[in-house]
């Protein structure tokens, strides 16, 4: 049975670098990640370690997750080249199209992702500034206690 992802899982998710985009059932990795992820499993990284170090917490999928998608990405690669992980998802093996992006249209969906989440963080954190020197004015005024 596949993971079934929360919306609050998909919108960590797809804040990471490494996703081109996220649904409930699938995720999308962008072909730098695949290249890279399968780089380091050539070179004897472990399957999980790989997820890790690209920011992602694998508790979230099943056991093996990680092995099993790398085994499907060398399967790709033995079958069609490198070139294979560039095909976008919907783009079929057999050459029949879905759906078909180019890897540009992959790279400006993942640096407008990156865009928002930064908008984001950047309205989150002047909130927080706001907070904080609204908190810090207060501390220096009269505590409404008389001298007398």
């Amino acid at each position: 049975m596949r993971t079934i992802f929360s919306s609050e899982q998909i919108a960590k998710l797809e804040q990471n670098p490494c996703v081109f985009r996220c649904s409930q059932r699938f995720i999308h990795y962008t072909y730098e990640f695949k290249k890279r992820a399968l780089d380091l499993y050539f070179q004897g990284i472990n399957p999980d370690e790989i997820w890790k170090q690209a920011g992602f917490d694998i508790g979230m999928w099943k056991k093996g997750y990680c092995r099993y998608t790398l085994k499907d990405w060398r399967r790709m690669v033995k079958k069609g080249g490198l070139e294979s992980l560039t095909k976008p998802p919907g783009v079929q093996a057999d050459g029949g199209y879905k759906r078909a992006r180019s890897p540009e249209t992959d790279r400006v969906r993942r640096l407008e992702l990156q865009v928002k989440y930064l908008e984001k963080e950047n309205g989150f954190l002047a909130k927080l500034r706001a907070k904080r020197a609204e908190s810090n004015s207060g501390r220096g005024t009269n505590t409404g206690l008389s001298e007398s």
